[in-house]
């Protein structure tokens, strides 16, 4: 499992336990699973899926270290 922390500037969009993390990184889309290794990304606009949610975004930052993942965005208002 992964602990998924999902940031905007206006709130804290969500936080929990995930299988798995699909982001829209800007050299392609990429899934993060248990034991990722450490990474630290740039996100593009796109879709990040986790588990059977899915939300739209404008870009941002993602970040993975010992099943933590930690996104920071822009959530799309579209």
């Amino acid at each position: 499992m992964l602990n998924l922390k999902i940031v905007s500037p206006e709130k804290v969009e969500f936080t929990g336990e995930v299988n798995s993390v699909k982001v829209p990184g800007t050299m392609g889309c990429f899934e993060i699973l248990s034991n990722h290794a450490p990474i630290i990304s740039t996100l593009q606009k796109g879709i990040v899926e986790y588990d059977d949610q899915q939300l739209a975004i404008l870009g941002g930052f993602v970040a993975v270290q010992k099943n933590e993942v930690s996104l920071c965005v822009e959530i799309s208002e579209d």
